[in-house]
């Protein structure tokens, strides 16, 4: 692998905040706006001073205006470089031919659109040198991708063989993956299926939507585990492999996932939203990324040749929102 650590070069983005926004920190903006850099990222270009409000630099917590200029500096990448970087994998299973790995939110997948730096690709390749090639070397070892703030089971292929036997389980749906979902209102069906086509969104580019028109089939089963007073804990199925599927199908029945940034209500969820009381000016959010975790995977291991099943629990935020929604919001039939 042509691995070699430069310096990165930079790229300005100027937006024009024509409308006003209720509670929007830059950093959370501008995580929006460049979905390819993580808030983490983001952050640390603010911290830098790469970030500029009316010529100003300012603080990550922020409240953007109506009226405001915002300027940002981001590195791009040199076409094909990976920056090997020292970042902490939690690792489910590994052999000389695959590993799982439990991916944190806030973490992109692979270097694109700029973001060099920070990805699960960086720090695969600190932590091994054979990753598979069969995507490019920005996406060394990627099989599958996960939205930067969804949590969970990831599968990375170190032999090319073995990633082109499982990329067509993938192909053929013989790939079974469960995630599970806290969702906005009380979910009426126990069980269901979605089959509703998924394609870019008319007039927000970083968006998709239900496009009878233009979209490509995209098929969501769920089942409710959890119900609570306006809110549901679901567990869905992804048939097909659409960007965004279960949160855009989710919204379509009515149903967002909470916390979702993009397709919800809310941003972020605090326990003065769940008791619809005021928001205090010390409060801490409950979670404030969607409440999304791919929780299961199944597949055909081609070497052994055996099915291998692997899951992992709830990360802490998600299993924090459940607990404080059986407190403050238990069912009522």
């Amino acid at each position: 692998m042509n691995i070699l650590q430069e310096v990165p070069k930079t790229k300005e983005f100027i937006f024009d905040i024509k409308k006003s926004f209720e509670d929007r920190r830059i950093d959370r903006y501008l995580a929006l706006r460049l979905p390819d850099y993580s808030r983490t990222c983001i952050q640390k270009l603010i911290k830098e001073g790469s970030v500029l409000v009316n010529g100003r630099a300012v603080k990550s917590s922020y409240d953007i205006q109506k009226g405001d200029t915002i300027s940002i500096r981001v590195p791009i990448l040199a076409e094909n470089k990976i920056i090997p970087e020292d970042i902490p994998l939690d690792i489910v299973y590994e052999d000389d031919y695959l590993m799982l790995i439990n991916k944190p939110s806030d973490m992109v997948v692979h270097p694109a659109g700029g973001h060099p730096s920070g990805t699960l690709v960086n720090a695969l390749t600190f932590h091994c040198q054979n990753l598979s090639q069969i995507n490019g070397p920005l996406k060394a070892g990627i099989v599958h991708r996960l939205d930067r703030d969804t949590s969970g089971i990831m599968l990375s292929i170190k032999s090319d063989v073995v990633h082109s036997h499982i990329a067509m389980q993938f192909e053929k749906r013989q790939v079974k993956k469960e995630y599970l979902a806290v969702v906005e209102g009380e979910v009426r069906l126990d069980s269901d299926e979605i089959n509703l086509p998924i394609g870019r969104h008319k007039t927000e580019t970083q968006k998709m939507g239900i496009r009878r028109d233009i979209g490509r089939e995209a098929i969501s089963v769920y089942e409710v585990l959890e119900r609570f007073c306006g809110y549901t804990l679901v567990k869905v199925m992804p048939k097909t492999g659409r960007t965004h599927q279960i949160r855009v199908h989710m919204r379509a029945i009515g149903h967002p996932v909470v916390a979702d940034f993009l397709y919800s209500t809310r941003e972020d969820c605090y326990l003065s939203d769940l008791l619809q009381k005021e928001r205090g000016p010390e409060e801490i959010p409950i979670i404030e990324r969607q409440a999304l975790h791919a929780h299961k995977i199944e597949f055909f291991h081609p070497v052994p040749k055996k099915k291998m099943e692997f899951q992992v629990d709830m990360p802490s935020d998600i299993s924090l929102l459940v607990k404080t929604l059986r407190e403050v919001r238990p069912y009522k039939k």
